[in-house]
C-alpha cells in the first residue's frame, strides 16, 4: 500500500472494566502500533462518556513517554470548550518534551454542537433527504439528522459546564487565526504584543478535522492547513468536506498543496465470522450516543440482544460504513477509500469489547498493508 496508515484512539472503556484500565490498554495500544509502523497515534476529546480520551494533552504526554518515535497527537482539540492561548501553550509544552512527534488538531465539534443545540430550539429544520448512494465503491448515506439529539436536555445540560458561565466562544476561523498567530510569534491583542511560552516558535503545524462543507474544511483551505474529513462519523458529508477543501486551498508555509487524510472505522479478525462477530454490538455503542445518553461502556458481543429494526434504522448509516472482515476484506474496502478520496494518508479507528481483539485488529491490518516495525 503507498499511503501511511495511522491510528485514531477514544481509549474506550469495556463493559465490566474501568478508566483505568482503558488509559493502560491506550498507552499499550500505542507502544504495539509504533512496533507495527503505524505513522501515528491519535486521541480525541469527548466528555461524559465512557471514554477516557477526554483531556487529549495529558493523554498524549503519557502515551509519547512511553513510546520513542511514533507522531502523537490530538483528534482534536475542540476549540469551541478552551482557548487558543491554552491550547499552544499545552501543546508547545509536549512539543518540548517530545520534539518533532507532536501534532495538533483542532476542531470545531463543541461550537457546532452549541450552535445546533440553539437552532433546534429556536426551530425545526426539515430533515434532509433519506438518499442512499454509492460512490464507485464508497458507501455514502444520507446525513443523520441530528436535530432530535440535540433537544435532549441531557445533553444540553451536559454541555453547559464545559464553558465557564457566560462564556463565550470564538469563532472557530478566529482562533485558528490567534493559533497561528502565536505559533509565529505575531500574536497582537490591543495592540499589545502577546507571547505564548512554551509554543511559540514550537514548530507545530495545527491540523483541522472536519466533517462537512462548512466551516472547517473552508478555514483549512484558507489557511493552507492539512485538513483530516471523519469518513466514520460523517460518512454522508466527508467527501463533500474534502471537494470543497481541495477546490479552496491557498498554498502557504505550512503546505504547498492540499493534504488530506480521511478516516474509517474497521474490525479485523483472522476470519469474517470472528470480525462480525466482535463488530457486532457496535451498533449498540453508536445508538447509545444518538439517544442522547452518551457512549455506553463498550458492549459485550456476547451478551448482546439484536437491535429492534427502529434502533437499526438510527444507526444504519455507521453500522453499513464500518470495514469488518479478515484482513484482505478490510485491506480492499481501506483501498477503494483512497482511491475515491486520493487522501494522502488513513486514519482508523478499532474499537472492540476485548483489548486483546483490538490489538490484533490494528496488528492485522498493519501486516496486510505492509507497514514493517
Amino acid at each position: 500500500m503507498n499511503v501511511p496508515l495511522s491510528i485514531l484512539d477514544l481509549a474506550p472503556i469495556s463493559e465490566g472494566c474501568d478508566a483505568a484500565s482503558a488509559l493502560r490498554n491506550a498507552v499499550d495500544l500505542a507502544q504495539h502500533a509504533e512496533q507495527w509502523g503505524y505513522k501515528r497515534y491519535w486521541v480525541a476529546e469527548h466528555h461524559f462518556v465512557a471514554v477516557t480520551s477526554s483531556q487529549p494533552a495529558v493523554l498524549i504526554g503519557q502515551i509519547a513517554a512511553a513510546t520513542d518515535r511514533i507522531r502523537v497527537g490530538a483528534a482534536a482539540v475542540q476549540l469551541g470548550q478552551t482557548t487558543a492561548v491554552a491550547v499552544v501553550e499545552s501543546f508547545g509544552m509536549l512539543e518540548a518534551f517530545h520534539p518533532g512527534r507532536i501534532d495538533l488538531g483542532v476542531g470545531r465539534s463543541g461550537q457546532r454542537r452549541r450552535e445546533a443545540i440553539k437552532d433546534a430550539a429556536s426551530k425545526p429544520k426539515p430533515k434532509p433527504p433519506r438518499e442512499w448512494r454509492e460512490v464507485d465503491g464508497v458507501i455514502v448515506p444520507p446525513p443523520f439528522d441530528m436535530s432530535a439529539l440535540m433537544r435532549n436536555p441531557r445533553l444540553r445540560a451536559k454541555m453547559s459546564v464545559l464553558q465557564q458561565p457566560e462564556a463565550v466562544s470564538p469563532d472557530f476561523g478566529e482562533q485558528v487565526a490567534d493559533i497561528l498567530a502565536m505559533l509565529d510569534g505575531s500574536y497582537e491583542i490591543d495592540g499589545v504584543d502577546a507571547h505564548a511560552t512554551p509554543g511559540e516558535r514550537a514548530g507545530l503545524t495545527p491540523w483541522v478535522f472536519g466533517s462537512s462543507k462548512g466551516q472547517s474544511a473552508q478555514v483549512a483551505a484558507a489557511r493552507g492547513l492539512p485538513f483530516v474529513a471523519s469518513y466514520h462519523i460523517t460518512p454522508a458529508t466527508a467527501l463533500d468536506a474534502i471537494d470543497v477543501y481541495r477546490t479552496a486551498f491557498q498554498p502557504s508555509a505550512a503546505l504547498s498543496e492540499p493534504y488530506v487524510v480521511v478516516s474509517a472505522d474497521i474490525v479485523v479478525a483472522d476470519d469474517s465470522a470472528t470480525a462480525r462477530h466482535l463488530a457486532s454490538s457496535y451498533g449498540h455503542w453508536v445508538y447509545s450516543i444518538r439517544a442522547g445518553d452518551g457512549a455506553i461502556p463498550y458492549p459485550n458481543p456476547d451478551g448482546v440482544e439484536p437491535l429492534s429494526d427502529e434502533q437499526l434504522a438510527v444507526v444504519k448509516d455507521r453500522t453499513a460504513t464500518q470495514f469488518v472482515g479478515d484482513a484482505d476484506e478490510v485491506a480492499d474496502k481501506l483501498e477503494t477509500l483512497q482511491r475515491i478520496t486520493a487522501a494522502d494518508e488513513l486514519v482508523i479507528t478499532s474499537v472492540t469489547h476485548r483489548h486483546a481483539d483490538r490489538l490484533r485488529s490494528h496488528e492485522l491490518i498493519a501486516k496486510r498493508w505492509g507497514l514493517g516495525g
